[in-house]
């Protein structure tokens, strides 16, 4: 091969990794670019979770001031994903904006009487028509669950006669009502469920041990579903839920107007 052909060859050789270079850095730009949208969309979903969390558990509690710095701080987050979280959890109910004359503020959203009323009111119906399917299921699947069931209920019914941890009736009473949930809704229920469980859930924990002794009558109504889904009677079922929600509802009351109603102004 003569110099010129070999010169040639190379200046060839050079293009060819040049092109191959430059289409592996474009493709690392695009690759960079999905993976910065992809972050940013799981970084806004993570704050929208973690700051819910911090409201149904009570350590953001009714009526504080939603400080946008403050939060991105204790979540180690920027404050883009903090901001688009907190107009999401506005459009949630668990975050308002509070107006005077000078100002608007963003605050925790209270509890209220009357929202509780709502709230229960809500997620009976929805756990009522979940409670329809699970009626529906073959004998053997209901006899399983019922069986599950019964023994949230006696855990239930030892801390009733003090033999057990009160710190327990929430998550407790919380799987009684999530397995009938889970047995009996299809999608689009699970999801309507899944969106209004953690309203209700602030009332339910933040009240749940202050209801305990009237757990006797909560643990009745559970006993009066479980017997519906043995039976396969779907109505019930749904009644039972229905009614164990507007029960709980009616002693919540009982609970809020003796300490009042936290973060209202």
């Amino acid at each position: 091969m003569s110099e010129g052909q070999f010169s040639t060859q190379e200046n060839s050789l050079r293009s060819t990794m040049k092109t191959a270079t430059a289409n592996k850095q474009a493709k690392s730009v695009v690759s960079a670019k999905k993976r910065e949208k992809a972050e940013h969309g799981t970084s806004l979903l993570t704050a929208f979770r973690e700051i819910r969390e911090l409201i149904v558990h009570g350590r953001l509690s009714p009526g504080a001031w939603i400080v946008e710095a403050d939060l991105a701080e204790r979540l180690n987050m920027s404050r883009t994903p903090v901001r688009g979280a907190i107009h999401w959890l506005q459009r949630e109910g668990y975050i308002l904006e509070h107006r005077n004359v000078s100002k608007s503020r963003m605050i925790v959203a209270p509890l209220t009487k009357e929202d509780a009323n709502d709230m229960y009111m809500i997620i009976g119906r929805l756990e009522g028509i979940a409670g329809r399917g699970v009626a529906q299921l073959p004998k053997p699947n209901r006899e399983a669950l019922a069986a599950q069931l019964r023994k949230i209920n006696e855990h239930l019914s030892q801390i009733a006669e003090g033999r057990g941890n009160a710190g327990e009736i929430f998550d407790l009473d919380r799987n009684f009502h999530r397995l009938i949930v889970q047995q009996g809704a299809g999608p689009r229920l699970l999801t309507l469920h899944n969106a209004i469980e953690p309203q209700a859930e602030r009332y339910w924990r933040l009240y749940a041990s202050s209801i305990i002794r009237n757990l006797h009558k909560s643990l009745e109504e559970h006993d009066q579903v479980v017997q519906g889904i043995v039976a396969g009677d779907a109505s019930r079922v749904e009644t039972g839920l229905q009614k164990n929600w507007l029960n709980g509802a009616e002693r919540l009351g009982h609970v809020i107007d003796m300490f009042g109603e936290r973060g209202s102004w």
